[in-house]
């Protein structure tokens, strides 16, 4: 067993957390032992980490991990939670992590990946997360899921509890980028046409994009348009989603009442 210290407890670290039985885990932020602001209390955390995890994401142009602490992380295994979203728009073409980064709107994130690739971690692209508490089926519930017209328009996401299996089955195994993404990219509006449908509610209407009264993070989601290829994490990290597909996902998730 080891001791995974975290950078941002937020909804995805504790998945991993939680995933690491009879592991010690130490972390930054939310629920957290340590503060980030506090340079001697995470030195001491990281220096008694056997792995170290950021999960932070850019701020001002910059990683705030690597420009205040990287110079302490050499020496263990050192994971960063990326997004998919490096890779830009692609039209809805497959990527994989050969893939182009940096042409798209996160030009900050596409400099993290990166950089935490530079110093040898393990980056791990993630594209829209979904789990208990957060997903198509709370969104229809609370009466806030949206249906988009726009045809051909794909995306891919992943389970909460897929991403915390894939960053456990990466200790030991050779540093690099991985897609963590289901295995099958579909638009937003057939995955809550499939929420409505298991909660026998009908779905919402159609709307044009500047009708939707969206936020400008969320319109942004959708200027953009790909499926993500997981094949690299199945070969190398020996991962496979427990929930290959978004529809295995949210039956889980209504049966757990969550």
């Amino acid at each position: 067993m080891g001791h995974l210290f975290i950078f941002g407890f937020g909804y995805t670290a504790r998945a991993v957390a939680a995933r690491l039985d009879g592991w010690t885990v130490s972390a930054t932020g939310r629920d957290g032992s340590v503060d980030f602001a506090d340079d001697d209390g995470v030195r001491r955390a990281i220096a008694g980490a056997s792995h170290v995890l950021s999960c932070v994401p850019p701020a001002d142009g910059a990683d705030p991990v690597l420009d205040r602490y990287g110079d302490a992380l050499g020496g263990r295994w050192i994971g960063y939670l990326s997004s998919t979203g490096v890779y830009g728009d692609t039209g809805g073409a497959w990527v994989d992590e050969s893939a182009p980064t940096g042409t798209g709107r996160r030009s900050a994130r596409s400099a993290a990946d990166a950089a935490w690739l530079e110093r040898g971690a393990h980056v791990f692209r993630l594209p829209g997360i979904y789990g208990p508490g957060r997903s198509p089926l709370d969104r229809v519930l609370a009466g806030t899921a949206h249906r988009i017209d726009l045809p051909g328009q794909v995306f891919s996401r992943v389970h909460v509890a897929d991403i915390a299996d894939g960053v456990a089955q990466s200790f030991g195994k050779p540093a690099g980028a991985y897609n963590l993404a289901d295995d099958l990219p579909a638009s937003a509006n057939a995955v809550v046409d499939e929420a409505c449908r298991l909660l026998g509610t009908p779905p919402p209407p159609l709307q044009a994009l500047e009708d939707a009264g969206l936020s400008p993070a969320a319109r942004g989601f959708y200027a953009e348009n790909r499926r993500i290829a997981n094949g690299k994490a199945r070969r190398v990290l020996g991962w496979r989603p427990r929930y290959p597909t978004y529809r295995e996902g949210l039956r889980a998730l209504l049966s757990a009442g969550s």
